[in-house]
């Protein structure tokens, strides 16, 4: 006799499928492809801002951080939004870049950020202020890690203009980017599985 309790709407809510695992990977994939150009692409606009203020480069974390907002506002469950910005840093690392192995680090602690921010809101609101909180979250996260990783020594000027830019670059680029991003696919009917897309939908 199966003594097991029904699963309820609410768990059911909260359980992966295997559809989910697919499309987080890919979302993870895509997103590891846009972090290792951009792992390149930034020298340039890293120079430029270098000399205006001691920090202001942070303002370039965004593109790195998109990964799990994206993966948290399209699966909508508990741990979308770790799993693809840890895997899109892992994939990073593996392919190769100039930070090795630490950046799986900052994908974790980055991850984090953002799930933090929808696990606040119960993983029940997805709508654009969440999505720009999420952003902000993992860029203050990242400013922070990196502040610990990297910049050890830097001043109180630096060490506030550089989590401040990494929290406004997350916010704009990540947040904003990131639900834009989300928005275009479920107009296409390509997340016609997730409620991402069927919340698009019904506005149509």
């Amino acid at each position: 006799m199966n003594t097991s309790a029904p699963a309820t709407p609410g768990t059911r809510r909260f359980t992966w499928r295997v559809v989910d695992i697919v499309v987080a990977s890919v979302i993870a994939v895509a997103c590891a492809v846009v972090f290792l150009v951009w792992n390149v692409a930034y020298i340039g606009p890293s120079e430029l801002l270098a000399p205006l203020l001691p920090g202001l480069g942070g303002l370039l974390t965004g593109p790195w951080l998109i990964a799990g907002v994206i993966g948290g506002l399209v699966i909508r469950k508990p741990g979308a939004a770790l799993y693809t910005e840890l895997l899109a840093a892992v994939i990073s690392a593996l392919v190769g870049n100039q930070w090795g192995a630490l950046t799986i680090v900052s994908g974790l602690v980055q991850g984090l950020g953002a799930e933090i921010i929808l696990a606040i809101f119960l993983y029940k609101s997805f709508r654009l202020p969440v999505a720009v909180l999420a952003g902000a979250g993992a860029g203050l996260a990242a400013g922070i890690n990196d502040r610990v990783l990297w910049y050890a020594g830097a001043d109180a000027l630096f060490t506030t203009v550089y989590i401040a830019s990494t929290t406004v670059s997350g916010a704009v680029i990540a947040g904003l980017g990131g639900w834009a991003i989300v928005r275009g696919l479920a107009a296409t009917g390509a997340l016609n599985r997730f409620a991402a897309g069927r919340a698009v939908a019904r506005r149509v």
